[in-house]
């Protein structure tokens, strides 16, 4: 006779209570989203194009890892929270606040939170870019930014935002790149050619970087691009 019910150290199979099935399954679900959530929200946010931004300057003033990855990553988060402040504030108000007030189901309070992070993402998404989702996936167009699907418009917005990060990072290393070939050319007329450039044009570099306010410019830069 088999048993209807057999049990291993802190797990339970059993036929006779599909509920406690559903609500194992529900947990596990929610470990999976909360483990993968920090990878979500990064890519939802403008997190990518400043924290590849700040690893171009790093680059190119040639300083290897100063600033160290923490401060990096940490600016990046901060700066991030502010250029996302409007949208979060959309959120808690229309969304998270009613939700736990008791006035919207989950399922309401989810599509309301969804709203204003699509228009944030939909404004800094090329047409190009969220068109190759869509022909690939054969999805006719959306007649509205509230039709766009999320798996649709994440790889779209993370695409974007390098392409846009890139194109920041080239003209931020072209100063750098000038003092480089200055240097090196220098060198070479003079003949020292066993003298590696980059010991001479890392302090002008960042001189250079000192002089013009580097970190102003490039986060001035930053914020501007989220206008």
């Amino acid at each position: 006779m088999t048993p209807d019910l057999f049990t291993i150290p802190g797990i339970n199979f059993g036929t006779d209570a599909p509920q406690d099935v559903a609500v194992t399954l529900q947990l596990l679900f929610l470990l999976t989203i909360l483990s993968i959530a920090p990878a979500i929200l990064i890519l939802m946010t403008s997190f990518t194009r400043i924290i590849v931004v700040l690893s171009f300057v790093r680059n190119g003033i040639g300083t290897q890892s100063m600033p160290p990855n923490q401060v990096l990553i940490g600016i990046a988060l901060f700066l991030t929270f502010f250029v996302m402040a409007p949208v979060f504030q959309e959120v808690n108000e229309n969304a998270l606040q009613p939700y736990l007030a008791g006035d919207m189901k989950q399922d309401q309070a989810i599509d309301q939170a969804l709203i204003p992070i699509k228009e944030f993402m939909a404004a800094h998404t090329r047409e190009k870019d969220l068109a190759l989702f869509y022909n690939y996936s054969g999805m006719e167009k959306p007649s509205s930014i509230e039709d766009i699907p999320m798996t649709s418009l994440i790889p779209a917005f993370a695409i974007s935002e390098l392409k846009t990060a890139f194109q920041i990072g080239f003209v931020i290393f072209i100063p750098f790149l000038i003092i480089d070939m200055v240097v090196a050319s220098t060198l070479m007329s003079m003949g020292m050619m066993m003298l590696p450039p980059v010991m001479i044009s890392l302090p002008f570099k960042i001189l250079l970087f000192v002089l013009v306010d580097g970190w102003y410019l490039i986060v001035e830069s930053l914020l501007a691009s989220y206008k």
